[in-house]
């Protein structure tokens, strides 16, 4: 009876948590994340450009750093610098000799020197700079939800409206511009969108991690179906499982949760894979 006892305690113990203000915000955290990071993630992946998401990513601290010497919200500065990293990737490799690995490796380093040297300079206390840089989605806070569900709602009217064309862009840019595609403004704005995705999720997994939520989801998703449409909805349900699935691990062995929700959703990704590999071989025996 004792284990029953002690499970029973900890479900206690787990529904008391939704009395507290920051796990609701955990919670709705979770759910943003999973809608932005589902659109957005099957979009780079399809793309096969989820080394500039990486770029962007590091590429925000600066703005981070930024934020911090001028006195205002540091994933405000992230969210400007992000954005003008990512318009810069974009603009020099269309019109530069340079490749575009090449930009991207420029602004990862730039970006980051310059959160450094800002936050060096400031003066006063420095400032503890592991939440930006692995997250703590405890830490989410009511400005923080207002940006993710304006984000998200965002993401969403604009694959509403334009799902066609970001699904010919996706899979062959010349034949979009044959068909009088507006290819180059399309793209700056789902550049701009994957750069705020990035910013705005900083909160939850942190800037070194955030680059799994737009591939690991997606490559779970990836397993099941090959449908664009298909793969977001997939991803959507899995970022949000592997969120809150790393939140309530990350409490009951006190770890890190953005570590900890990377971890989730990589042990979901082995669960369904190894869950198809035997399906099939049930059906290959029954064949």
């Amino acid at each position: 009876m004792k284990p029953v006892a002690t499970a029973w305690a900890e479900g206690e113990r787990m529904i008391e948590l939704l009395g507290y203000r920051f796990f609701i915000h955990a919670l709705l955290a979770a759910v943003f994340t999973g809608i932005t990071c589902g659109f957005i993630g099957t979009y780079i992946v399809t793309r096969r450009i989820v080394f500039i998401s990486g770029g962007i990513g590091h590429a925000s601290f600066g703005g981070v750093g930024i934020a911090y010497y001028l006195g205002f919200n540091p994933i405000i500065g992230a969210a400007l610098f992000s954005i003008l990293s990512a318009v810069a990737i974009e603009a020099f490799s269309q019109n530069s000799t340079l490749r575009k690995d090449t930009l991207i490796g420029i602004m990862w380093s730039f970006g980051m020197a310059v959160g450094i040297i800002f936050i060096y300079i400031t003066p006063g206390y420095t400032a503890n700079l592991m939440t930006y840089l692995f997250g703590n989605i405890l830490t989410v806070s009511a400005f923080d939800l207002y940006l993710m569900a304006g984000l998200a709602v965002i993401i969403i009217a604009f694959f509403l409206l334009l799902l066609k064309e970001i699904l010919t862009i996706s899979f062959d840019e010349e034949y979009s511009r044959t068909q009088g595609i507006p290819v180059a403004i399309i793209n700056y704005i789902l550049i701009g969108l994957v750069a705020l995705t990035i910013v705005i999720n900083i909160r939850v997994v942190g800037i070194i991690l955030v680059i799994s939520l737009l591939t690991i989801p997606q490559a779970t998703a990836n397993l099941i179906s090959k449908n664009f449409k298909s793969i977001i909805f997939y991803s959507i349900g899995f970022g949000f499982l592997s969120s809150i699935s790393g939140l309530f691990l990350s409490y009951k062995f006190n770890i890190p949760s953005g570590a900890t929700i990377i971890f989730s959703s990589i042990l979901i990704f082995l669960i369904v894979r190894l869950g198809l590999y035997f399906y099939t071989r049930v059906r290959i025996r029954r064949g």
